[in-house]
C-alpha cells in the first residue's frame, strides 16, 4: 500500500462520511424508499446516477436499479418529481466502527416501522416475518 493509499485510509477513518437512514419521495404521489447507507453524500450520487437516464441515454441504464417500481415511476413522472432526504444519520463520535453497520440498520429499521413504506405508500416491499418452530 503506497503513503498515499494510507493517507486516505487514515482520513477516511478519522472523518467518517455522514452515516444514516434516506428517503427517495415522489413529489407527484407521495410514494417513498427508504434504505440506508454508510456514505449517505456517495449514495446520493450513486442512485442519481443509476436513475438519470432520462437526461444521457448513455449512462448507466435505469435497468440497474434493483426497484421495479421505482424505476418505472421514475420514467414515467421524471427525474425532477423526486427528491433525495437524508431522515436521520448516526453520531460516529459515540458509535465504534465494527458496531455502525448494525447500527445504520437498526435505524433503517426504526424509519420502515415508523412510515411503513410499502404498498400504495411506497417502493419498499415488505420483508417476510419468519415464525419459529413451535411459536404460534
Amino acid at each position: 500500500m503506497s503513503d498515499r493509499q494510507k493517507e486516505l485510509k487514515l482520513s477516511y477513518k478519522l472523518n467518517p462520511p455522514p452515516m444514516g437512514v434516506y428517503q427517495i419521495k415522489n413529489q407527484k404521489n407521495g410514494k417513498i424508499f427508504i434504505s440506508s447507507s454508510l456514505n449517505l453524500p456517495a449514495m446520493k450520487n450513486r442512485l442519481q446516477f443509476l436513475l438519470d437516464l432520462k437526461t444521457n441515454p448513455n449512462q448507466l441504464n435505469l435497468e440497474s436499479h434493483p426497484n421495479m417500481a421505482l424505476r418505472s415511476d421514475w420514467n414515467i413522472y421524471g427525474a425532477e418529481s423526486f427528491c433525495f432526504e437524508i431522515l436521520e444519520t448516526i453520531d460516529t463520535e459515540k458509535i465504534p466502527e465494527n458496531e455502525r453497520r448494525q447500527a445504520v440498520a437498526t435505524l433503517e429499521e426504526k424509519w420502515l416501522g415508523k412510515l411503513q413504506p410499502y404498498g400504495t405508500k411506497g417502493y419498499n416491499k415488505a420483508k417476510e416475518r419468519v415464525t419459529p418452530p413451535g411459536a404460534s
